[in-house]
């Protein structure tokens, strides 16, 4: 019986002296493995911080816009111009601003003469509070549905007529500063924004001698109507100096639907877009009221074909006696997106005829573009 009982004693204390080996040793395994993590982590380096996309490597391209043409007056009926050619540079220069600049070397048709300019060179911001953003450089002016888009971009081959005859073949563009808030609206989209530039060339306003800028206010409201239909309307107003010195007003509202379905977006669209001009024009012994306006219907017929409809109307911006009236219709074949071939018929009256025109008040244009891109190729507008 003792014997029995010291036995139990012996194998209990080899017992507790092994558990409590086991025990100690599990503990030291457990110092050494956060020892060593702590050394990991002591000599492993720090992540590099992300990098943004250095400007000293922009996304580049090179648009080519080319163009046969036929007129039905004069002698000389038929061209051939190289229209455009378009160099962009663009890239984010650091987290707080992207930079685009836009050089463009175009042909004269009459001349045949090369010359070139920059056509856009501006800094926009991308870190400001409050859903603000800035823009400042040379650029083209938020108004309306064309002016913001370089024309190789379009679904026609011409400008529409009031928008050359209130604002010229290159539109509103300026040195200045572009101010964009979008507002705090979750039940649509609302931007809001506000320009002072010095104005460029155009048939309406000119640089002034003065202190008078360009002033131009944009509040654009955008719809989704469905999951395949869209709504937006814009209202724009315009304040500067014209060629006589005086102020010219022009107010400017501007209406599009898009429909473009979810299950065939690749094959359907249709767009519809109005533009519409009321100008106000001080001269020195009048004031002259006139209005111009188009109205596009652009359809998409399969993959890569589109067909649009076009009908302008327009006053001269001195003139309110004179009209204009035109109808076109352009067939568009897009192959990719850096490759679009296009065919236009355009028919024109007039009540007044134009020298540029051979004084015809009734004729006919004919256009053949081919747009080419390479290098990177930016998102359009939508």
């Amino acid at each position: 019986m003792v014997k029995s009982i010291s036995v139990i004693i012996f194998l209990f204390f080899i017992f507790s002296s092994c558990y409590s080996q086991s025990d100690s040793a599990k503990k030291a395994d457990s110092l050494l493995l956060l020892q060593i993590q702590n050394e990991m982590q002591q000599t492993q380096t720090p992540p590099p911080q992300q990098q943004v996309a250095a400007s000293a490597n922009p996304n580049i391209s090179v648009i080519g816009d080319f163009r046969g043409l036929y007129r039905s007056y004069g002698t000389h009926n038929y061209d051939a111009v190289m229209k455009e050619t378009e160099f962009s540079f663009q890239s984010v220069v650091d987290p707080y601003a992207r930079a685009d600049f836009f050089y463009s070397v175009g042909e004269d048709v009459t001349t045949g003469e090369f010359s070139g300019e920059i056509e856009e060179a501006y800094l926009t911001t991308l870190s400001l509070p409050a859903h603000l953003q800035l823009k400042a450089g040379r650029f083209k002016q938020q108004m309306g549905r064309v002016n913001p888009v370089h024309g190789h971009a379009l679904p026609f081959v011409d400008m529409p007529d009031a928008y050359v005859n209130f604002f010229g073949e290159e539109g509103l563009k300026g040195d200045g500063a572009s101010l964009s808030w979008l507002l705090p609206n979750h039940v649509f989209f609302q931007e809001l924004t506000v320009e002072a530039t010095n104005a460029g060339e155009s048939p309406v306003f000119e640089r002034s001698k003065k202190n008078n800028f360009l002033y131009l206010a944009h509040f654009k409201n955008f719809w989704d109507l469905s999951a395949n239909a869209t709504l937006e309307l814009g209202l724009t107003g315009i304040q500067g100096e014209n060629l006589a010195r005086k102020i010219t007003n022009i107010g400017a509202v501007d209406l599009t639907y898009k429909w473009k379905p979810v299950r065939y977006n690749t094959y359907k669209s249709v767009t519809f877009q109005n533009e519409l001009y009321y100008s106000n024009s001080m001269l020195d012994s009048s004031t002259v009221n006139a209005i111009g306006f188009y109205s596009l219907l652009n359809v998409q017929v399969a993959q890569r074909w589109f067909l649009a409809g076009r009908f302008d109307y327009s006053n001269s911006p001195y003139s309110a006696q004179f009209v204009q009236e035109s109808g076109s219709l352009t067939l568009g074949w897009y192959a990719t997106e850096f490759q679009k071939i296009e065919v236009e018929g355009k028919y024109t009256t007039m009540n007044e005829s134009l020298p540029e025109n051979k004084n015809e008040k009734n004729f006919f244009m004919g256009y053949l573009r081919w747009i080419f891109v390479i290098g990177s190729h930016g998102a359009h507008q939508y």
